[in-house]
């Protein structure tokens, strides 16, 4: 690999990932022409299905590896002081379309290495909340949600501020922001837990760099609970209804008493004189109570998740920093750090969140 070239693919370590599926592939290869696995046709079935997988990622690290050597060799002639002024300029617009071929190449190795989760397209809620360092906290949760709105529109995506409690110049105390579209949750998802932030306050007067926190939680959006419920898993009785008169009143068996064996749910009607109507309505408080039952398990499945995910909101749980003195930000999980802060706040996260799907 030319030294000239430095990627933000060697800082995430999703270089070497590339590298070791390149070289597999080669072994692979090797392992298909050896006469002793053309003899063991599960094993060869085996091999190939493997190298199969990874032949689109061995050869576009072939065309990378060429790409560089020839971004290298353009370097050197446009920084080459005897080089034919012509030359140098030739050289120069090569340059640019090799950069421009090396980025999108880069691109299409995070979508091979990181296959994208069927979930990734669920719409998303987003919640934040001021952490601790009072009116600053607040303010700075007013920036996040700045940023990721901004973010979310440059992606294409709608956003929809469902709640938000404001504390007065520009602060938020909380907010929660519903993003919909296609990679919304894919998008956004590795941005939940404590954001910590290092700047002067604008209200204070000495100049002192104040450090406060923010909570964020990403949850997908739960969608309309479709309950199945096999007839094997019911157990229906008939007893005679029972009421203020009528001739099938205590005579006939066309009340329904029907339980639901894996959840325990209950449920009994008798307001038919039919047993088969009496069962039916059954059968539709039966789904309704398991449909309720399990939607308030996932809400609680979410809370205990939001929990899980933002801690107490203290200093010391950051997954990521803001420096505004040093124009820095860095993420504290990637282990990578970007001197373009400004940049970041106005929704350009797209080099933070190829460093965290790389890992």
């Amino acid at each position: 690999m030319p030294e000239i070239i430095k990627t933000d693919l060697q800082e995430s370590g999703l270089l070497t990932r590339w590298e070791a599926a390149s070289n597999k592939y080669d072994t692979l290869n090797d392992q298909l022409a050896d006469p002793a696995t053309l003899s063991q046709p599960t094993l060869l079935v085996s091999l190939n299905k493997e190298r199969a997988e990874l032949e689109p990622i061995a050869h576009l690290y072939a065309e990378y590896r060429r790409v560089l050597s020839e971004i290298t060799q353009a370097q050197h002639i446009v920084d080459d002081p005897n080089s034919d002024g012509d030359m140098r300029e030739l050289a120069g617009e090569e340059l640019k379309d090799l950069m421009a071929r090396r980025e999108v190449m880069e691109g299409q190795v995070i979508e091979l290495l990181c296959p994208e989760d069927e979930g990734n397209n669920k719409n998303s809620f987003i919640e934040i909340r001021a952490g601790t360092g009072g009116s600053e906290a607040a303010l700075f949760a007013g920036d996040l949600l700045r940023m990721y709105t901004r973010f979310a529109e440059n992606k294409g995506l709608r956003v929809e501020l469902v709640e938000s409690h404001e504390t007065g110049l520009g602060g938020v105390k909380e907010a929660v922001l519903l993003v919909e579209g296609k990679g919304a949750y894919g998008f956004f998802k590795y941005e939940s837990g404590v954001h910590r932030v290092q700047r002067v306050p604008a209200t204070e007067a000495s100049g002192r760099i104040h450090t406060s926190t923010a909570t964020v939680a990403v949850m997908p959006e739960v969608e309309e609970v479709d309950v199945h419920i096999d007839p094997k898993d019911l157990r229906i009785d008939t007893f005679c209804s029972s009421g203020a008169g009528g001739q099938s009143v205590n005579t006939t068996y066309s009340a329904v008493r029907i339980t639901h064996i894996p959840t325990g749910v209950v449920v009994s009607c008798q307001d038919e004189r039919s047993q088969l109507k009496n069962r039916t309505k059954a059968m539709r408080t039966l789904r309704t109570r398991i449909v309720e039952a399990e939607r308030e398990k996932q809400e609680a499945s979410i809370a205990q998740n939001r929990r899980s995910q933002v801690g107490t909101g203290e200093r010391s749980e950051k997954i990521r920093t803001y420096n505004y003195p040093q124009n820095r930000v860095t993420d504290h999980r990637a282990g990578i750090t970007l001197h373009k802060l400004d940049r970041v706040m106005e929704g350009d996260l797209d080099d933070l969140i190829a460093a965290l799907k790389s890992q």
